[in-house]
């Protein structure tokens, strides 16, 4: 239980570092987009360790969520 909420705290803060990038460089369709798939990321992270999943399930979400985020993160100060 205490791993499924560390999960929690540390993926939607890293979500919430890679909103706050993408945003700082506009509102245009292309940052919305980037927007729209970390929050879904970050959502169905939070949903699976909710509705209990099995915990391959869970893990392979929250990697998938923490490289999206450190993804658009690197994209949106690096090339952007």
């Amino acid at each position: 239980m205490g791993s499924a909420a560390m999960a929690v705290i540390g993926q939607s803060c890293l979500g919430g570092a890679a909103a706050m990038y993408v945003l700082s460089n506009g509102t245009s369709i292309f940052q919305m987009i980037q927007l729209a798939i970390i929050v879904l990321a970050c959502i169905f992270v939070n949903t699976s360790i909710l509705a209990q999943m099995k915990h391959k399930v869970v893990f392979n979400l929250l990697i998938l969520s923490a490289v999206l985020s450190v993804f658009f993160i690197l994209l949106n100060t690096i090339f952007l």
